[in-house]
This record gives C-alpha cells, sequence and structure tokens, in this order.
C-alpha cells in the first residue's frame, strides 16, 4: 500500500491521519486493516513501535462509523483490553485522536483512580471502552459493567495478557461476551504456549507477522556489560552523565529495586524518577509528563514501562537488571529507536544474571557485543565455575600385567571372582535395564 486511502477508509479518518502526519501505512498496517475489515479475527504479530494501535483502532472506527447504532447502556460496542493503566491511556489517546470528526463517544478504565466517574460512564454507554482487565472485572461483578454487546474484542500486547496473571480475568470477561464478536489480538512476541491458550478464542483467525517473532529493532545498538552486582549503579551514574544521553529508560526488577536506583542517581546530581505499580496514579502521571517534557530525562521503570511507553527521543534504554523473561528485554529495547530513529541498548549482567543472559541471547538469535568490567576476584570465580572441559574418552592401550592382559581386568568367564559375584552381577545389570525402559 502506498498511502491510507487505498484500504478503503472512511473519509473522516483519513482526514484526521493527515491531521496527524501519517501518509504511508506500515507493514502491520497494510496487512492487517483489509483483514479487519473484512470482519476476519486475527493475531497481528509485529516488534514494537511499527504502528500496532492504528492498525486495530483505524479498521474499527471505520466499522462503527459505517454500521451506526447507539452504544449499549452500561457496555459497550467495542472492548480493547490493556496490560497497563499506562497502555491503556494511551491506546485511548490514540483512538480519539484518529476519531476526531466521527462523533464517537469512548471511555478508559483502570485501577488507581475513583470508581465513581467511570460507573457513569458506563451507565450511559460507550462505543469504545479501553480498559485494564482487573478493574473491568470489578465494574462487571457490582453489575455497572455488561458485556453482552461487544462486537468487538482487542487484545493488545496479548502475550502478557494471556500470561497467568491475567489470564483467570481474561477467561470471566470473554465468557461473558456474544460468540459472534470479532477478536483481535496484538503483540510484538507471541510464544508458543501463549499461542495455544490463543486459539482457543480466536475463530479461524488470519495471521499476520511483519517481523520474526521476537525480533529486536534494527536500528537499536546493543551493549552488553559483565559486572559486579555491587558496581551498577556506581556505573549507572557514570554512563548517564555522558552528554549523548538525551533522554533514557532504565529498567530495574523490582519495584524496591527501582526506588533504589532513582533515589541513588537523584543524590548524584541526576534528575530522575521512578515508575511502578506501587505508585499512586497521579505520581505515575507525574513522573511521565516530566519525562517526555525533559524536566526529568531519565525514568527508572519495572517493566510496567516495557508496554505502553511510547516517547519520542529516548535515545538510550539501560536494562539495569536483567528480566525474568527473554521476551521482556525485546519489548524494553523497542522503547528507543522509534519513528525511524536510531537508539542505543545497554544491558548490565551481573554474575548471577548469565543463565537470563543466555536466554536472551537464544531468543534474539544473536550474542550481544559484551565488554568485562568485573573486578578481578569475580571473573576469576566466574572462571572458576565453568566447567572444566574433560579429555576424551578413548581406549587407550592399559599397562599389562604379567598374564598379557590389562592390570586390573578381571579373568575371562568370571572365573577368580568371589563367591556369588557374577550372579549378583548379572542381576544388576538386569534392574539397571529394567530402570532405563520404565523411566522412558
Amino acid at each position: 500500500m502506498t498511502d491510507f486511502t487505498s484500504l478503503g477508509l472512511a473519509e473522516p479518518l483519513l482526514r484526521a491521519l493527515a491531521q496527524e502526519g501519517y501518509t504511508t501505512p506500515t507493514p502491520i498496517q497494510a496487512q492487517a486493516i483489509p483483514l479487519v475489515l473484512e470482519g476476519r479475527d486475527l493475531l497481528g504479530i509485529a516488534q514494537t513501535g511499527t504502528g500496532k494501535t492504528a492498525a486495530f483502532a483505524l479498521p474499527i472506527l471505520h466499522h462503527l462509523a459505517d454500521r451506526k447504532a447507539p452504544a449499549p447502556r452500561g457496555g459497550c460496542r467495542v472492548l480493547i483490553l490493556s496490560p497497563t493503566r499506562e497502555l491503556a491511556s494511551q491506546i485511548h489517546d490514540n483512538i480519539r485522536a484518529y476519531g476526531r470528526f466521527m462523533g464517537l463517544s469512548s471511555t478508559v478504565i483502570f485501577g488507581g483512580v475513583g470508581a465513581r466517574p467511570q460507573v457513569q460512564a458506563l451507565s450511559r454507554g460507550v462505543d469504545i471502552l479501553v480498559a485494564t482487565p482487573g478493574r473491568l472485572l470489578d465494574h462487571v461483578q457490582t453489575g455497572a459493567a455488561r458485556l453482552q454487546g461487544v462486537e468487538v474484542l482487542v487484545l493488545d500486547e496479548a502475550d502478557q495478557m494471556l500470561d497467568r496473571g491475567f489470564w483467570p480475568a481474561i477467561r470471566k470477561l470473554t465468557g461473558l461476551m456474544s460468540k459472534n464478536r470479532q477478536t483481535l489480538f496484538f503483540s510484538a512476541t507471541m510464544p508458543e504456549e501463549i499461542a495455544k491458550i490463543a486459539n482457543e478464542l480466536l475463530k479461524d483467525p488470519a495471521r499476520v507477522s511483519v517481523t520474526p517473532v521476537a525480533s529486536t529493532a534494527e536500528r537499536v545498538e546493543q551493549r552488553l556489560i559483565h559486572i559486579d552486582a555491587s558496581q551498577k549503579r556506581v556505573l549507572l551514574a557514570e554512563m548517564l552523565r555522558d552528554s549523548a544521553i538525551g533522554r533514557a529508560l532504565v529498567f530495574a526488577r523490582t519495584k524496591h529495586g527501582a526506588d533504589r536506583v532513582a533515589k541513588h542517581l537523584v543524590a548524584e546530581g541526576i534528575n530522575a524518577h521512578a515508575i511502578h505499580g506501587d505508585r499512586s496514579q497521579g505520581q505515575r502521571e507525574r513522573a511521565l509528563a516530566e519525562f517526555r517534557n525533559g524536566r526529568a530525562p531519565i525514568l527508572v521503570a519495572t517493566d510496567i514501562a516495557s508496554r505502553g511507553i511510547d516517547v519520542d527521543g529516548v535515545t538510550h534504554v539501560f536494562q539495569f537488571d536483567l528480566p525474568d523473561t527473554p521476551e521482556a528485554y525485546v519489548h524494553r529495547i523497542g522503547r528507543t529507536a522509534r519513528a525511524g530513529a536510531s537508539g542505543e541498548a545497554i544491558a548490565f549482567c551481573a554474575p548471577d544474571e548469565v543463565v537470563k543472559l543466555k536466554a536472551v541471547e537464544k531468543l534474539i538469535a544473536m550474542k550481544i557485543p559484551a565488554e568485562d568490567r568485573r573486578s578481578p576476584a569475580a571473573r576469576a570465580e566466574a572462571e572458576a565455575a565453568q566447567p572444566k572441559k574433560q579429555p576424551p574418552r578413548g581406549r587407550g592401550p592399559r599397562p599389562q600385567g604379567a598374564s598379557g592382559r590389562p592390570q586390573g581386568a578381571a579373568p575371562r568367564g568370571g572365573r577368580g571372582m568371589p563367591p556369588g559375584a557374577a550372579g549378583a552381577r548379572k542381576d544388576r545389570n538386569w534392574r539397571d535395564s529394567d530402570f532405563r525402559n520404565s523411566s522412558r
């Protein structure tokens, strides 16, 4: 596709896209939009920053405009589920921008804020509802939300949405919807076990994959630094003082870890904020706002920010801790090199994180260029822990005794063995064989 006009989208959408500066569809948009317009269920896989939100939002808005109907009271015509508040807000902002000339209603629902305004919005009914599963399930259980009128269901970041933490809520919510709905899954990664669950919710889905699963952005320069855990904060502060770093995201594994890193950076004179699930919604929004406007150009985050942080000008991503799941590495570094820009991703690896590093390199099918900044003692300890190479087993000559047989060899036929030893050996061999067969 050379432009959005050739996709057959409604004129108000084309007008809004022109105001947003969109001219040419991305590969995921060019392939997914026609299929969604046909009413097909879809599993769309594309790396982060490639325009997945517009790939489902544009045909959904076209559908709503083409088939006008009142929004069901207490419910919605389109439901978009997101794993994080930040991503839900971002999706809602995009939908409002794309649909500004269409007169459609939308709202966003998530935890951490008062429920009353959300209940009031639901009572009137909305065309498009963007929500996190937990808060929406709360409204369903109180009777404030009804999902029988859902025509289109979207799961964004579907791999995370179908992970164990979200799956019980997703199953309850989808069980309340019409079986005739259209269902769309979009994600940057799709592990095999999650894809099996997705197949339970999708009907004869079309599959669009515009990049290899779990590929990393081509314009991201990746680096790895082996370092002692105790020296990570010192090195991070040193690197962040580099004038080449404009806006940087720093990923920590835990909430407390993110807080400790942010406090250390502030103590070193570096303006930084932390963002994670224990922060109030107001704190999270202020941290993101100051990150976007450059007042606090360093944001330390848990994986809450690996999806849904769409900020222009992120020049660097630091993985202070390697993630527990290798797919999260892909999402983290996708926060840079967006909208045609380039970026740099730097990962710190302590000795106890080597197993995680190997999992990441296996997933992305490349060995990350590395440098070693460990102390001599730690380096020596790591080398000592490496399994020693065993010499190849062979049947080289053994010293021979006076009889001409190798020393220590048993006499042929078992002669000369203690009484009963031959029988015991035969019995032991039988038991070993039986164990091997029973454990296949």
